[in-house]
């Protein structure tokens, strides 16, 4: 194959020298940088052409057949005499080294790995530019630089962090997804070995967030999902990454600085609330401040319901109802059942029973079989007994009407029966006796109107 591919390759270079009148000198670029084809432009092209060919069989072969072998030797050749040729020379050189290195004995794998990086270095000193963009690829090939030093020699991944650290400041939100997702892992590796510290990982994981995001949205914008998906799922694997590191002082105090630079900025405002949440860094005043100001530029339900409940632990509970109020529009019913929940609790620490259970009746008409929120309304009427009576009697007629909804709770949400049960047992015991009930002429059986704020019809019962 050699032999025909030499012949050939011959003819065609003499009948190209005839019509150029000077072999040599039509090859020449017009540039400083020297001949394009190395001082022997003959035997450039007959190597060019002799590993292209063998590096095509292999590739064709998904990379398996031997034709690697007969590609190595004129592609040193071409590397080392007229590295100008063509670009080609370290797309190829790439997966040529790696096969290389993979089958070397052990004591000469640093050498190659040596070649391999200075593959990357030439690549960027003779094509500098993107051949169709025209613009500089150095952030691109350093990028494909620390992938494959941190792939064939897992041991230098301290240069390959600088390396693809490079590649990212150059090209920022142009950075590809596989650079990103590598570089990522590095800092985490750097961190591990006690080579960085944490503060290192939470900016590289701001940063190369916010490029993905960038790019998601660039994708989006262009209907290329397979692109957006790809930046996703880098995303994912940089959160997953990310989930170890960090504790939630080292989170706020970084993102504090970026928060008092721009606490106006909705993006960034999302990013720290997501992150803390995520974290569950919730009593971090970074958290509820961010929440807070996320608000007033991007008001929304479920970021009043956060904020609602962060009042409620500061025990602001007038400010809390305010925003829990605005919080009522939540589509999810879920959530609204916490949403009206919470109020109830709220409403009852300001000692407001009717408001509580008006609350508490608007999760029952949500969510039917909620046998808590029946629960919640037992207590109350429980706790006004002795202030909604003013004798012997109406000072007990609200226990009629608490176990009345302990019955509810339990027949609405099985799972509550024993506890359920238990609280019956207690409040019977406050039942008004046989005697007080026959005193104010009450008999067993029948209905009563239990009156103060509980104003419910109930059945009369005695005690013993």
């Amino acid at each position: 194959m050699k032999a025909k591919l030499f012949i050939f390759f011959l003819g065609l270079v003499f009948s190209l020298s005839a019509l150029a009148g000077n072999p040599v000198k039509s090859f020449v670029p017009q540039n400083n940088n020297g001949p394009k084809y190395g001082k022997d432009s003959i035997k450039c092209l007959m190597n060019l052409s002799l590993y292209t060919e063998s590096y095509r069989q292999w590739r064709q072969s998904h990379y398996k057949n031997e034709a690697i072998k007969d590609a190595i030797q004129p592609w040193i050749w071409v590397f080392n005499n007229c590295p100008r040729s063509t670009e080609a020379i370290y797309v190829d050189g790439d997966k040529i080294m790696r096969w290389r290195i993979k089958h070397a004995p052990q004591d000469k794998k640093k050498a190659l790995v040596d070649t391999l990086m200075m593959l990357f270095d030439k690549r960027i000193k003779y094509f500098p530019n993107n051949y169709r963009t025209h613009l500089p690829q150095e952030g691109y090939v350093r990028g494909r630089e620390g992938i494959a030093l941190y792939q064939v020699s897992p041991e230098s991944f301290e240069k390959a962090y600088y390396i693809l650290k490079k590649s990212v400041d150059l090209d920022k939100d142009r950075t590809t997804a596989a650079v990103l997702a590598y570089y990522f892992r590095d800092v985490a590796r750097m961190v591990q070995a006690g080579k960085l510290d944490t503060l290192a990982l939470i900016n590289a994981y701001d940063t190369i967030t916010g490029y993905i995001d960038a790019n998601i949205a660039r994708y989006k914008a262009q209907n290329n999902m397979r692109r957006a998906t790809e930046y996703k799922n880098v995303k994912g694997y940089i959160e997953m990454t990310f989930e170890p590191f960090a504790n939630c002082g080292d989170l706020a105090r970084v993102f504090s600085k970026k928060y008092d630079q721009n606490p106006n900025d909705s993006v960034l405002l999302k990013k720290i609330v997501g992150l803390l949440d995520s974290k569950h860094c919730y009593n971090e005043p970074l958290y509820f401040k961010a929440l807070v100001s996320l608000y007033k530029i991007e008001p929304n339900p479920n970021s009043a319901f956060l904020i609602g409940k962060m009042l409620l632990q500061k025990k602001e509970y007038d400010q809390a109802l305010e925003y829990l109020k605005k919080s009522t529009t939540m589509k999810d019913t879920a959530d609204l059942v916490d949403d009206y929940l919470l109020m109830a609790q709220t409403y009852l620490t300001k000692n407001d029973y009717p408001m509580a259970r008006e609350m508490a009746r608007k999760v029952i008409r949500l969510q039917p079989n909620n046998g808590k929120a029946y629960e919640f309304i037992g207590d109350l009427y429980a706790a006004s007994a002795e202030k909604c009576g003013k004798n012997a009697l109406t000072k007990k007629v609200a226990f009629w009407a608490a176990v009345d909804m302990f019955r509810k709770a339990k027949q609405v949400d099985p799972t509550m029966t024993d506890a359920m049960n238990h609280k019956i047992s207690i409040y019977k015991k406050y039942f008004p006796t046989k005697e007080t009930m026959f005193f104010y002429n009450i008999k067993p059986g029948d209905k009563y109107k239990v009156g103060c704020w509980i104003n419910v019809t109930t059945i009369a019962r005695p005690s013993n």
